[in-house]
């Protein structure tokens, strides 16, 4: 291990930017041998603390789902990181600039859980049985790192770049869906910025799902009943800058608004 790191130590960096506002540099400029299960225990670490001060966990968000985003940020798998009640953003309530670095929001496809769902050994096709509704989603990622730079192992300690999520008014059920074909616009101030399906999230959003399931599992975890499940951006975040208004608008799950604070 580099001398004076440890999972303590990075968990209170990584906590305490985030609750100063204040980026950093990646943690493995110094700490080069952060390895990916040394990661996720300062992830558990950070995760303990926020539960220790009242918050509650309601799920789990898989980041970089993308091909294309792990190539532009130069990681080289997905990864996951939790929810917790202190990141729903309410319908309606800007996103809280005062409160975060340099938000960017992005689309998701999110499922709603009915039951649990515990790997290894999940599948696409076993992943999407345990699902109730499917929403429409944005997530506001907020990296503690300066301008997003990060390795894999920095970013999975930072709880993949977690801040807070919207998701639309309406579930839907799973049945008769096309999730690999499900189209997104993404608008912002009235222009169509991007585009894309929900392909683009490893192929299928349930395949995220059974990533998420069995990465878990593998940590003796389980996703569970009534959890929330973001399965990744469907295209690149964008900046989310005061006064900003940021939608997505879906093929069959609807649309869903936010705006700069």
């Amino acid at each position: 291990m580099t001398a004076g790191w440890d999972v303590d130590r990075a968990a209170t960096v990584l906590l305490g930017a985030e609750n100063d506002r204040v980026d950093l540099e990646p943690i493995t400029d110094e700490w080069t041998d952060l390895d990916l299960a040394t990661a996720y225990a300062v992830q558990d670490e950070v995760l303990r603390r926020k539960l220790a001060a009242g918050e509650r966990v309601i799920g789990v968000k898989l980041g970089l789902t993308s091909i294309a985003k792990q190539q532009r940020m130069n990681v080289s798998s997905p990864l996951t990181g939790w929810l917790t009640d202190a990141m729903v953003l309410p319908t309606g309530v800007p996103v809280p600039q005062s409160e975060l670095i340099h938000p960017r929001a992005e689309p998701e496809i999110a499922f709603v859980l009915g039951r649990p769902l515990a790997g290894p050994g999940v599948t696409a096709a076993t992943a999407m049985e345990a699902v109730d509704r499917v929403y429409c989603g944005l997530e506001i990622i907020d990296s503690r790192y300066r301008d997003f730079r990060f390795t894999l192992t920095d970013v999975v300690a930072d709880n993949a770049s977690s801040a807070r999520f919207v998701l639309g008014s309406v579930g839907v059920s799973p049945d008769g869906l096309d999730l690999a074909m499900e189209a997104v616009l993404l608008e912002v101030d009235g222009a169509i910025v991007d585009s894309a399906t929900g392909a683009a999230v490893q192929g299928h959003p349930a395949e995220a799902l059974a990533l998420a399931a069995n990465d878990l599992g593998r940590r003796g975890l389980r996703l569970e009943a009534g959890w929330i499940v973001l399965t990744g951006g469907m295209t690149d975040a964008v900046h989310v800058h005061p006064g900003a208004k940021v939608a997505a608008h879906f093929t069959n799950l609807g649309s869903v608004t936010v705006a700069g604070g």
